[in-house]
């Protein structure tokens, strides 16, 4: 089944956040967030990768921009979710973790 578009901001469970990654600077990876209004379970991570960009001050320095998931959840199908490394712009609460696509269950 192809991958339905949704884009739409999620909330991580505090308390399930893997933290071991930080350290290296990666986000803490929630194995729970709400997402319109309901509690989705992350069973497991299939795919990571990063998205890159030059810095935008004329360095020539590349940052990495978003850190992209692709998970299996409990009863949800697959879902991609990325965390955003910069709130939008003028939106310092901006959401920073972002539900792009999910793929039901057949």
């Amino acid at each position: 089944m192809p991958a339905r578009f949704v884009s739409e901001p999620i909330k991580p469970v505090a308390e399930t956040c893997d933290t071991s990654r930080m350290a290296i600077g990666e986000p803490g990876l929630p194995r729970q967030f709400e997402w319109r209004g309901r509690i989705v379970e992350i069973v497991a991570v299939l795919h990571t990768w990063r998205e890159t960009g030059k810095c935008r001050h004329g360095s020539p320095d590349i940052y990495v921009r978003k850190h992209w998931y692709e998970v299996n959840t409990a009863e949800d199908g697959i879902m991609t979710i990325y965390f955003d490394r910069q709130a939008r712009r003028g939106h310092k609460s901006a959401a920073r973790w972002w539900l792009f696509s999910i793929r039901e269950p057949a």
